[in-house]
């Protein structure tokens, strides 16, 4: 039986609670990734992300992306937790957990599902500096780039 959970949440996003949610007696692995709010860009100091989503389209797509995953590995369960509002620094911004029965197929669902949530899903970040300065940052792996 398949078991996805999504959510977009304002709220912080727990790594041990997102974990349970992939555990099962017949998974011998659980995958991982964890994106934070790193300090720096191109030497600017950042001292928060903003985020936006429109919300209603990117739970499709990250169930989209479920169903792919479903289709090219097998896996057990699949959690994935994108944070929007004010994310400050070294919190989590996005939480991908992924079981399956052996660690191949995990590792690279994880990946894919990352790679594919950058490219696809509506979700935007802006980058708050410590000059008072901020920019919307355009995802250089969207495939809606022209």
């Amino acid at each position: 039986m398949e078991s996805d959970f999504i959510k977009i949440t304002e709220n912080a996003i727990s790594i041990e609670e997102t974990s349970s949610l992939v555990g099962s007696p017949s998974a011998g692995a659980t995958s991982i990734f964890v994106g934070t709010t790193r300090d720096s860009f191109k030497g600017k100091r950042v001292i928060k992300l903003e985020y936006e989503a429109y919300v209603p389209m990117a739970e499709k797509e990250l169930a989209k992306i479920c169903r792919d995953i479903r289709k090219k590995w097998n896996v057990v369960k699949i959690a994935i937790i994108h944070r929007i509002g004010l994310v400050p620094i070294s919190e989590a911004s996005v939480v991908i957990a992924i079981s399956s029965v052996h660690r191949k197929d995990s590792l690279e669902a994880v990946q894919y599902c990352i790679d594919t949530l950058k490219a696809t899903v509506p979700i935007w970040k802006k980058e708050v500096y410590d000059d008072g300065h901020s920019a919307w940052k355009e995802n250089s792996e969207c495939s809606t780039k022209t």
